[in-house]
């Protein structure tokens, strides 16, 4: 290596390791290394496969995740709003009340309803998130057993579970809802990082008073996250009908707390401002790699469960002492 590159190469390599998503990606391969050393099974076309099926429910519901803890907001309802929108779309469709199609957009314009809802609260009522979310948790947790009646919805028409279907891509089949999932991140990631919106979103995280001083309506701003963070859980119900082929009441109501290990695990920074949604896909697979590796193993789920505690511990510790150093 000559002189002139060296200096390149470690510029480059430093602004690797400064970018949110550069932990959570090596941890992941980390992982994967352990795992593909512990069961020869991990790294086949059909184990990797079921991971991803496994987390697109959970990362879709952290994609809007991100935007709200980007903001400096959290929403602890996500997971109940979602399971609300999984019977609002299986009910409506298997009743014949709507068309399968325009049962979905009910499912998935209810979800933004509950979006804007907290949006309101949090931006007009100046109420913190927390409470606010925490409360419609409980709303739409109460919601979905009454609607549903306490019953598991069968029977649906196609059109609810065809993102559930598969397409062989090698010797591995693959979900169209999985493709999805990975669209939508892509999607984010560009209109996070290369657009107006996306930077003013950063900028209303970093600092609102900031923000709105230098022209962003910061009120509006934030309404539309939450409303729009609201939207995606309703793909992320969408995503669940078709992966369980029912309406279950049951069903994702502690998806919430996933969804924020995933964030967190992604690099996404609990006060706001920065962070990346690549980093929360990068998150979520973590998550689906130490579960899936973990069973492969035999280890039980409380471990399992144990074990992402500590890694959600040891993610907020890693932020909060770079965010110390960044102010020296």
């Amino acid at each position: 290596m000559t002189t002139a590159t060296a200096p390149r190469a470690a510029l480059d390599w430093r602004r690797f390791t400064a970018h949110p998503t550069a932990g959570p990606l090596v941890a992941l391969l980390i992982a994967s290394l352990f795992f593909t050393s512990q069961s020869d099974r991990f790294l086949s076309g059909g184990n990797l496969s079921l991971v991803v099926q496994q987390v697109m429910v959970v990362g879709t519901l952290a994609l809007g995740q991100t935007l709200i803890i980007l903001t400096a907001g959290i929403d602890l309802s996500c997971g109940a709003v979602m399971a609300f929108g999984t019977i609002v779309m299986a009910k409506t469709a298997s009743e014949g009340s709507l068309p399968p199609l325009l049962a979905v957009a009910a499912g998935i314009a209810v979800c933004g309803l509950f979006g804007l809802a907290n949006g309101a609260l949090v931006t007009y009522v100046k109420l913190p998130p927390f409470i606010v979310t925490l409360g419609m948790l409980n709303v739409a947790f109460a919601l979905t057993h009454i609607y549903s009646d306490e019953q598991t919805i069968t029977d649906l028409p196609g059109p609810l579970t065809a993102l559930g279907d598969t397409f062989p891509l090698g010797r591995t089949d693959i979900t169209y809802g999985s493709v999805l999932t990975i669209g939508l991140f892509l999607l984010f990631a560009y209109v996070l990082s290369q657009t107006a919106w996306g930077k003013h979103t950063y900028a209303l995280g970093n600092s609102p008073d900031v923000a709105r001083l230098t022209g962003i309506r910061t009120t509006r701003l934030q309404l539309g996250v939450y409303t729009l963070a609201g939207l995606v859980y309703g793909v992320a119900a969408l995503l669940l009908v078709s992966r369980t082929g029912v309406g279950d009441p049951k069903a994702g109501q502690t998806d919430n707390l996933d969804a924020i290990t995933a964030v967190v695990l992604g690099g996404t920074s609990l006060f706001g401002g920065r962070g990346a949604v690549l980093g929360t896909l990068v998150g979520a697979l973590i998550v689906g790699v130490f579960r899936n590796g973990l069973q492969l193993m035999g280890v039980g789920s409380i471990y399992q469960t144990l074990i992402t505690g500590v890694l959600v511990i040891l993610a907020v510790t890693v932020d909060q002492i770079s965010r110390r150093r960044a102010r020296r």
